[in-house]
């Protein structure tokens, strides 16, 4: 029989015109099969894969191919989130628009991804940038402002430099840009738009609840970020009240500590501090120091490691409980976004204070003692933040602080009209306006006359321009642009000018999901398949999308759901977050980072011979020159191998760790895979009379035995656990398993008669159905080979027999008095008396046991014997 060479190349290209002419990934409404809607975060078309975005989307594909095999009408779309600020860079320095530049990116990307073989619903393909698409975006928003879940506001926002545009809080990190890590954002006071995603605080946690299988960490993040908070508002009355304001109000989660305050503190941005400070000798040096707080990030100002500094306004406050005067000073560790950017100073009981008060030489008053201890202020080193007996608190001394002293004070306050009550959230509005051009306009025109109006309904959509000068100068390039920037008042006809931001992209991707369901639907946003198909029943993407898009998404779809376009309050039943793919940088001392093409075998630079100093592990990244080219590798290996080692080496939601070596590794187990069914041809050819063989005895039934047992491990990994990296394990031993019975076949140890042939067949045709998650190309062309017909997509998932994977020999732990002597090998289902005999008569047990009375014998079924002895 002539020997078949495994290439994949030629396979895998055969495979994806055969599933591509049959339509096999098509989704459709009016299948009876329960639905599964499987989707991984869609990317950004940066212009090639990388091997993160491999990873993420075979183990979307995995789980996809898994599913339809289990009997489930999977829907598996792709699309492009099109729009957003790489563009136009990319733009500017090629000097190209950002609508050609993206869409030559999807066209290579798409390539890509179908040279990989992933199981997407092409008919459903959407851009983000499209028209067709952005249109609805832009009349959600006009029924939003409506409604009023959309405004226009001054506010202090973040201002990257290097984007020359807005930022939310969310895309702040660690006081930078999220795109630019080494850029510090400013703060700019501007005009902007706003969501009210504050409204939806309480809504978005209770939420919580229903997403059981979601990775607790990411709820952790989004409860954080939330930031609930219980406690009370209270009011201090200024010493000298200004015209229109009496008192500053402060929020509070300790009010049991409120006769403790000994100053107060306001954010430098507080509407209140140059008023405080006017006509004073403090006024100049509040300026100043109001001006240099503002240009420090957020993060920074809010770092318990930053040093707490502030300046005196000159200006007083009245303890409501205590009657004591209060200084009043700016900080630079009080931000105006958190409460009311005002804190009452209790310095005893709170570090920060107690570091400004020891500073600047502030009282601290002790109101909390602990048990068995008595506090000090001359003495104290630190605040005591803990629980206590309340003293120093007037009729309220001698009370336990938490939580009776909290009740009592928050009640005394509503009584006397203190204060009240109340709940605060750290979560801020979404501020959505970009001062960029490659995005969606906001559809709102300016009108002299009629102020802000809205754009109509039946106007839409406001289009993009496309004949636009790109710059990168500070500004909308939109507002260049005449026949875009000038129009009509749609009220009264007037001339007026249109809006020039654009949206945050990440509006655009807070509902993509819902319109794959029906991306054709030309006259609403959604039609009833959208409720057939959601929510996602299986999302997959990256952790660091758990603030931004991950709660977005959970809000506007809230937002879709009250104004009456769908009916789902959550997108997504189960989340997956993965892992990054990393990758040990390797850095030349005169070349600084290399890609590993730019090494030679002996370690050293190919430019410059100098050996190479190999570092951490990293995130692969284009800037420290560790990027694997995912078509390098297809070339090489073949996409089967790609997708494999992906998910081999680690869980989902583990890092991976880049390895040529395991790649390589996989390459070899899919050729052996390839030799076990094409040197076995015939002998795996369909059999006439295929009834279930079922050998007593001998290598068949361990093959078989092993074949069921195998089944239900891969199933238990794939639909319980996703351990797609035990799952390849476990695979591997498989084949191993097979090959050797293949080899004492050929060699006669094993002789081939029909019961046996049958017992290899039906191991063979399961690895396989178990592969074809993970490798469909080979596996296809694999199960054609052994007379199989149709697509491996659209045949059942093997079953396993409990029979067969059940033990039939257990291990039986004897114990003498609780300590092991002795294991003992049964049949599984030995009875209990039979059980004892046998353990009595070990010869080792007898050692410990002979000439000693037998007390008691202790049977744990299928697990231990403890014999009693006096």
């Amino acid at each position: 029989m002539e020997e078949l060479k495994y290439e994949p190349g030629q396979v895998e290209a055969r495979w994806q015109t055969r599933w591509e002419e049959a339509g096999v990934f098509r989704a459709r409404e009016d299948d009876p099969r329960p639905k599964y809607y499987l989707l991984e975060m869609f990317p950004y078309p940066s212009g090639r894969l990388h091997m993160g975005h491999v990873r993420n989307y075979t183990i979307g594909d995995v789980i996809a191919r898994f599913q339809w095999m289990r009997g489930r009408n999977v829907l598996h779309p792709m699309g492009w989130d099109a729009f957003g600020l790489p563009a136009e860079n990319a733009a500017i320095e090629r000097v190209i628009h950002p609508a050609r530049w993206t869409r030559d990116n999807i066209g290579v990307m798409r390539a890509q991804l179908k040279r990989l073989g992933f199981s997407y619903d092409w008919t459903r393909e959407l851009a983000t940038c499209d028209p067709e698409y952005y249109r609805w975006e832009q009349l959600v928003f006009v029924r939003m402002l409506a409604r009023g879940m959309a405004y226009r506001k001054e506010t202090s926002l973040n201002w990257c430099p290097e984007c020359q545009t807005v930022l939310a809080n969310e895309q702040v990190e660690n006081g930078c840009c999220y795109r630019h890590t080494d850029t510090q954002v400013e703060e700019r006071v501007m005009p902007g738009w706003f969501f009210r995603i504050t409204d939806y605080c309480e809504e978005l946690l209770e939420g919580m609840k229903t997403l059981g299988d979601w990775p607790e960490q990411v709820l952790t993040m989004q409860r954080n970020w939330i930031g609930k908070s219980l406690g009370g508002y209270v009011d201090f009355p200024l010493e000298k009240p200004l015209p229109g304001a009496e008192r500053i109000r402060v929020f509070t989660t300790r009010p049991d500590t409120l006769f403790g305050a000994t100053f107060m503190v306001l954010a430098p941005e507080h509407e209140l501090v140059p008023r405080l400070s006017a006509g004073s000798e403090h006024s100049a040096e509040v300026a100043r120091f109001a001006a240099e707080a503002k240009r420090l990030s957020r993060e920074k100002r809010a770092s318990a490691d930053y040093e707490k500094e502030g300046a005196f306004t000159g200006a007083y406050c009245l303890n409501p409980l205590t009657g004591l005067k209060m200084p009043i000073y700016i900080a630079n560790f009080v931000l105006l976004e958190y409460g009311t950017g005002a804190v009452m100073s209790v310095p005893a009981h709170d570090q920060r204070d107690f570091e400004f008060a020891r500073k600047y030489r502030l009282p601290v008053l002790v109101v909390i003692q602990p048990e068995g201890e008595k506090l000090s202020p001359e003495t104290m080193t630190q605040a005591y933040e803990g629980d206590g007996a309340m003293v120093n608190s007037g009729a309220f001394s001698g009370t336990r602080n938490r939580p009776e002293g909290i009740a009592r004070i928050l009640d005394f306050l509503e009584e006397k009209g203190f204060g009240r009550k109340g709940v605060l959230y750290r979560l801020r509005d979404w501020g959505v306006s970009r001062q960029r051009y490659w995005g969606c306009p906001i559809p709102v025109i300016y009108c002299g006359k009629c102020g802000t109006v809205p754009v109509p309904e039946t106007d839409l959509p406001v289009i993009l321009p496309e004949h636009v000068k790109l710059t990168g100068l500070s500004g909308s390039p939109l507002a260049t642009v005449p026949e875009f920037l000038e129009t009509k008042c749609p009220v009264c006809g007037g001339p007026a000018r249109r809006e020039t931001d654009t949206f945050d992209t990440f509006v655009e991707s807070s509902w993509y999901f819902s319109r794959y369901a029906c991306p054709d639907q030309k006259q609403s946003m959604f039609d009833p398949r959208t409720r057939h198909w959601m929510p996602v029943d299986q999302y997959v993407g990256g952790i660091e999308h758990a603030i931004l898009h991950l709660l977005y998404s959970r809000y506007y779809t809230r937002v879709l759901r009250d104004l009456g376009l769908q009916d789902q309050s959550e997108p997504f039943k189960n989340l997956l977050t993965q892992g990054m793919v990393r990758m040990e940088t390797m850095r030349c001392p005169r070349h600084g980072y290399r890609y590993p093409r730019e090494v030679d075998a002996e370690g050293k630079c190919r430019e410059c011979g100098t050996p190479i100093a190999k570092g951490r592990s990293f995130k692969m990244s284009k800037s420290l020159r560790n990027v694997i080219d995912p078509e390098e590798m297809i070339n090489r290996f073949g996409a089967d191998s790609a997708r494999v080692f992906c998910v081999s080496d680690s869980p989902p939601e583990k890092d991976l760790d880049w390895s040529d070596a395991g790649l390589e590794g996989v390459f070899r187990f899919l050729n052996r895979v390839f030799r076990l069914v094409t040197d076995n041809r015939e002998r795996l050819a369909p059999i006439e009379d295929p009834a279930a063989a079922r050998p007593g005895s001998g290598p068949a039934r361990e093959l078989q035995r092993l074949t069921h047992k195998t089944i239900k491990r891969v199933t238990s990994d794939l639909e319980d656990r996703f351990h797609f990296n035990t799952t390849i394990a476990g695979l591997y031993k498989f084949q191993a398993a097979l090959s050797q019975f293949s080899a004492a076949l050929q060699k006669g140890e094993i002789p081939l008669d029909a019961e046996t042939r049958a017992v290899f067949r039906e191991a063979a045709r399961a690895l396989l159905l178990l592969l074809h998650p993970f490798a469909p190309h080979l596996s296809e062309e694999l199960w054609a080979q052994t007379g199989g017909t149709g697509f491996l997509l659209q045949k059942s998932w093997p079953r396993f027999d409990p029979e067969l994977v059940a033990e039939e020999e257990i291990e039986i732990v004897l114990q003498v008095n609780g300590k092991l002597r002795s294991r003992l090998r049964v049949p599984a289902g030995l009875g209990e008396t039979e059980l004892r005999e046998r353990a009595l008569k070990d010869e080792r047990i007898l050692g410990f046991t002979g000439g000693k009375e037998i007390r008691k014998v202790i049977v744990v079924p299928n697990r231990l014997i403890n014999i009693v002895v006096g």
